[in-house]
């Protein structure tokens, strides 16, 4: 269902993993090893992800955190929108 809005696979997964688990933190080697993705593909979304808001990061050493900002405008609107479409596409309505 999140396909038809989010077109990325990538960004959709990125996403999908911090709406679900707003504490979740992690950098982008994590990242890509939990969602079977390339790392420079990740990155990019990462990246754009951060400039519009829906996440936040931090430096540590030369590594960069990364994890969900709630204090974006409309996080418990897409959060919601997230938890939704797994309950459908688990019950077989997607």
């Amino acid at each position: 269902m999140l396909d038809v809005f989010i077109t990325s696979r990538v960004r959709r997964k990125v996403i999908v993993v911090y709406a679900k688990y707003p504490d979740f933190k992690t950098h982008v080697r994590g990242l890509a090893k939990l969602i079977k993705e390339d790392p420079g593909n990740i990155q990019r979304e990462l990246r754009r992800l951060e400039k519009i808001g829906f996440l936040k990061s931090e430096k540590k050493g030369n590594t960069k955190i990364y994890q969900t900002n709630k204090q974006f405008a409309i996080f418990k609107e897409l959060q919601s929108i997230v938890l939704k479409a797994q309950r459908a596409h688990r019950s077989g309505k997607s």
